[in-house]
């Protein structure tokens, strides 16, 4: 609202005094990646003026949306995959398409123990005060086991594990 005694309204064809008119003004953000959740955009004194009063500042605050494949833990990027006990002990190849659309080839040539993580250096989310950088992103394996074996089974995994100690 900006102070006006009066003034001609185009679109009714009228004269209109009053103490105030409105004034519409578009404010943008460009959003920088990587920031977090809670950064703030302050606009100063963009907010309704009167008259005597010095107008406020408007302030936008981020919030993040969960995607469907990576949580966020601070700068990092976290995955969980699923991997098969047979996968785990003979290897695997793990295809992951990044936020950014690049594709992540990333080989499973160690045996995989239970509860193991894989670090993937700067592939994290960008930090927003530290230009080129990036965290990392942080691939949570999980071991499926098969729910049962047959005796034959069993008996042909003993044959074949029975040197390994």
């Amino acid at each position: 609202m900006i102070p006006s005694l009066c003034y001609f309204d185009l679109t009714a064809g009228l004269l209109s005094c009053s103490k105030f008119r409105t004034l519409e003004e578009i404010l943008t953000i460009e959003i920088k990646p990587g920031w977090k959740r809670g950064t703030k955009i302050t606009f100063p004194e963009k907010g309704n003026e009167e008259p005597g009063v010095i107008p406020a500042d408007v302030i936008f605050v981020i919030e993040e949306k969960p995607h469907a494949t990576y949580k966020r833990d601070g700068n990092d990027l976290v995955v969980n995959q699923e991997i098969t006990l047979l996968e785990a002990l003979t290897g695997r190849t793990l295809d992951l398409t990044t936020l950014d659309g690049r594709s992540l080839v990333i080989p499973l040539t160690e045996i995989v123990k239970p509860g193991a993580e894989i670090v993937v250096p700067n592939e994290g989310m960008p930090i927003s005060k530290e230009a080129g950088r990036k965290g990392n992103l942080r691939i949570k394996l999980d071991v499926k086991y098969p729910s049962r074996l047959t005796t034959e089974q069993k008996s042909e995994l003993r044959r074949v594990l029975a040197s390994v100690s």
